[in-house]
């Protein structure tokens, strides 16, 4: 199955969270941020949303920092995505 988002919606998939911290230690599952760190998976075609004319500016593949509580968050064929707005996007990590 295919996710398609629609106006300027964008899907992303989040990297894994890393289980060790920089000195050695191994986080258990409680003490793991939610990583903030994402791929982009597919793109909206943009358009007029909320009478503004919205020009997508991501593309797939690109890794982002999205907002952490932002978007809704959908499990397909067994993989997590999250669903946000264009302007939910932070930055384009590089």
């Amino acid at each position: 199955m295919k996710i398609k988002p629609l106006a300027d919606r964008v899907v992303i998939k989040m990297t894994e969270a890393e289980e060790t911290t920089k000195s050695g230690i191994i986080l258990t599952g409680n003490a793991k941020e939610k990583p903030q760190i994402a791929e982009i998976v597919e793109v909206g075609p943009g358009g007029n949303v909320d009478g503004n004319e919205v020009v997508m500016t991501l593309k797939v593949g690109q890794k982002v920092l999205a907002s952490k509580y932002a978007g809704t968050e959908v499990k397909i064929d067994g993989v997590e995505y999250t669903i946000l707005r264009q302007s939910d996007i932070l930055a384009v990590v590089e």
